[in-house]
């Protein structure tokens, strides 16, 4: 029996991938390198160097001294083979990459006094609830008891004209009259008219009718039919169905071919166009159905020119709403939602659909769902190419955290051939939209399966690849393989594919785009500094200033604020989610302080001054300091306020 013949293909780079990376510590010019003592000494001063003749930044935030808040442990340096032989000892715990049951609060754990909604919004009818009503309806009561306001200005106010959360607001003070009225600026009302800036929202109605699986899925259904069809042969029906999708596929691209090198295509007597692909591979398979007319052809849906842009991925948790628009003022191209959980969006779970929702800024965006069979995955394809507006759908078959991994998803997707042809499949018969897949290298370090994955996509109907260079096995930890996304990157063409990992500079994204990849993903690049796309785009490295730092963390509040709310609530939300970005940005090294340029992203900086206070804080891995800065944009944290970031630097060496 012949043995299979592998072909050549590169596996996991030993190496440094494209990077170079030189394993350890970022080389960081002398003068500012410094010791943990030293480094902690002078945030805890304030400002002030250890001898006290002067203050490096008088606007410093005051000191706050946090006994719950430790710094976290360094992640525990990879054994080295030699060692590792000479005293035959296994480095037996494996760092892993989140905090597991890490304390949670609700932010409305921070808010228990809180003023009943007809007040807020100032109804003419009185609270329904009556007497009975858990709020406050005490207007004189609740504002002695409230938290002093944040700040002079309201960002809602002063971009919308009116603040929906009225007296509740921590800025109440710029928009409330003295008799506490809510004042409305009505030119900004009025130029607001008629503008949707958040799309995608989940209404009363449709939760209701999912809740209660009232809504109808015929194309779905459809499909699924096809699948099990057959009785004991269940398979059987959905193969044949595939088989003649594929030929109307050959059939479409052979005639869009055509007519894009200038060609007319063949006709018969009659003039009907027909071609020679569609002779000899389409076969009738019964009488013309109403479903054959309207089923779009894959040359019919909405096209979507993904060549040579720039991607922000989908990032779980800190990819939300307002982080992209920040990436969107700096430069990305494409936006896409976080990961969510099919079988959470057909419920009708707000939270699931809040990861959908889309600013009028993202001018090419789409949502990313996460599945494992066929049947719940085709429905929400359906669910959502009905329901929302979005420009392609993305099926994430890169995931490789256990929970989702263990039941058959993400990762797991890929090792399960045969349910992921029927999910793809099943979703593009259902979308108008392109139907785009991430996927990683595989599931072992040393057994890439990418390769033969790709060719099988592309006859499946995917109109996109995104492939991480890690396998899940390594997760974020060596460097990315640039060499296999290369060669994967030629069994794609002519369907585009991108490349993901180890981007954090020009000098990264050039390196990236010598090889034959479509376009560029980033994901961790963009929270250390997502000022990297405008770097990529004007082809500099960009040494930012601190100011310009604590700026840019300034606009993520304001749009944090905007969209989970400017009350204690939404206030306390965004700090949470500024602390999460804070504990990627930490790792950034300014340009200027740099022996070698550029950083590598895994490359673990040492302990440095900054060039003055503020910069040396932005530094500090220490939870503490992350809530110092918090502070100078959010006010103080409330006296129960505890944190604990859900990532570990676990890419750090």
């Amino acid at each position: 029996m012949e043995t299979e013949t592998t072909p050549n293909i590169p596996t996991e780079s030993h190496g440094h991938g494209m990077n170079g990376t030189d394993k350890g510590r970022a080389a960081i010019k002398t003068q500012f390198l410094t010791t943990k003592e030293k480094f902690h000494e002078l945030l805890d001063s304030g400002g002030k160097d250890p001898n006290g003749d002067k203050a490096i930044d008088d606007a410093g935030p005051k000191e706050m001294a946090e006994d719950s808040l430790e710094e976290p442990q360094e992640k525990k340096c990879k054994v080295d083979p030699d060692e590792q032989e000479r005293t035959g000892k296994q480095d037996s715990k494996r760092m892993r990459g989140q905090n597991k049951s890490r304390p949670h609060m609700k932010p409305t754990s921070y808010d228990n006094r809180r003023l009943c909604p007809s007040i807020i919004q100032e109804r003419e009818t009185k609270c329904v609830y009556g007497d009975k009503c858990k709020f406050f309806h005490d207007v004189a009561e609740y504002m002695a008891s409230k938290p002093a306001d944040v700040g002079e200005h309201c960002y809602l106010y002063d971009t919308f004209g009116k603040c929906r959360y009225g007296l509740s607001c921590r800025f109440a003070r710029a928009h409330t009259s003295a008799d506490l009225k809510n004042l409305v600026n009505e030119d900004c009302v009025k130029a607001m008219e008629g503008r949707t800036p958040v799309r995608n929202s989940l209404d009363k109605d449709l939760q209701w009718r999912l809740r209660k699986k009232v809504v109808p899925f015929t194309a779905s259904e459809a499909y699924m039919k096809t699948i099990f069809k057959g009785g004991h042969k269940a398979g059987e029906g959905w193969k044949k169905a595939a088989a003649v999708e594929n030929a109307d596929n050959c059939c479409s691209a052979a005639v869009h071919s055509q007519c894009s090198e200038g060609k007319k295509p063949q006709t018969d007597n009659q003039g009907t166009e027909v071609s020679q692909e569609n002779l000899a591979l389409v076969k009738t398979i019964g009488p013309l159905t109403d479903a054959d007319v309207i089923k779009l052809r894959q040359c019919e849906k909405k096209q979507v020119d993904f060549k040579d842009k720039l991607y922000l991925a989908p990032l779980t948790t800190c990819g939300n709403l307002p982080f992209r628009r920040i990436c969107k003022r700096f430069g990305a191209d494409i936006t896409c939602g976080e990961m969510a959980m099919c079988t959470n969006l057909l419920q009708g779970q707000s939270s699931e659909w809040a990861l959908l929702k889309r600013h009028e800024s993202e001018d090419l965006f789409g949502v990313q769902v996460e599945g494992c069979f066929p049947d719940t995955m085709t429905r929400c394809a359906e669910l959502l190419n009905n329901k929302i507006d979005v420009d392609f759908v993305d099926i994430n078959s890169g995931c490789p955290i256990d929970l989702v991994y263990k039941k058959g998803g993400g990762c797991g997707l890929m090792t399960r051939t045969n349910k992921f042809e029927q999910i793809i499949r099943g979703m593009n018969s259902v979308l108008d939209v392109p139907l785009t897949v991430k996927i990683r290298t595989g599931v072992q370090e040393k057994a890439n399966i990418a390769h033969k994955l790709i060719p099988e996509m592309k006859r499946w109907g995917v109109s996109m690849i995104t492939l991480h260079g890690r396998s899940r096995e390594q997760r974020y930890t060596k460097s990315a393989d640039w060499d296999y996304i290369n060669t994967c990157s030629q069994l794609a063409s002519p369907i585009p594919l991108f490349g993901n990992g180890d981007i954090l500079s020009y000098d990264d994204a050039m390196k990236a785009r010598e090889t034959e990849v479509s376009g560029i993903m980033l994901a961790r690049g963009a929270l250390i500094k997502p000022w990297v796309f405008t770097e990529i785009k004007e082809r500099r490295d960009w040494d930012i200033s601190s100011s310009e730092r604590l700026d840019v963390l300034r606009d993520f509040t304001h749009y944090g604020l905007e969209h989970w709310g400017s009350d204690t609530q939404g206030l306390e939300k965004t700090r949470n989610f500024l602390l999460e970005w804070l504990s990627f940005m930490c790792r950034y090294i300014p340009v200027g302080l740099l022996e070698r340029v550029p950083q590598r992203i895994n490359e673990r900086p040492p302990y440095y001054l900054g060039r003055d206070y503020l910069e040396s804080l932005m530094a500090s891995q220490h939870v503490g300091d992350w809530i110092k800065i918090s502070e100078m944009l959010l006010g103080p944290v409330p006296k129960n306020f505890n944190f604990l970031p859900k990532h570990k630097a676990n890419a750090y060496k």
